[in-house]
């Protein structure tokens, strides 16, 4: 039998590849604004690390919670700065 360990890394190289042959298949006058909005979608992560710090007990539980916190903020902050510059890009001269 497999363990959750190789069966998580399985799952982890095939995510992968599948997510690298999507997006290389996306043209790029789409791929700004889906990347924007995935990244966006990465609050959910950020919900999932702040329960993750506060529910578990041994630090390296909270150390991989308060990482994935860290990582998806940034993820976050960032889709949103790149769809912010991209409305921009789009948005009326003022003159």
């Amino acid at each position: 039998m497999m363990g959750p360990i190789l069966i998580g890394l399985y799952v982890f190289v095939l995510a992968s590849f599948l997510g690298f042959e999507v997006i290389t298949k996306v043209p790029p006058t789409l791929h700004t604004p889906l990347m924007s909005g995935a990244n966006a979608i990465s609050g959910i992560t950020i919900v999932g690390a702040l329960a993750m710090v506060q529910h578990f007990d041994t630090q390296l539980a909270t150390l991989f919670g308060v990482v994935a916190l860290f990582l998806a903020t940034i993820n976050v902050v960032g889709g949103f700065l790149v769809t912010d510059r991209m409305l921009r890009m789009f948005a009326k001269k003022k003159r």
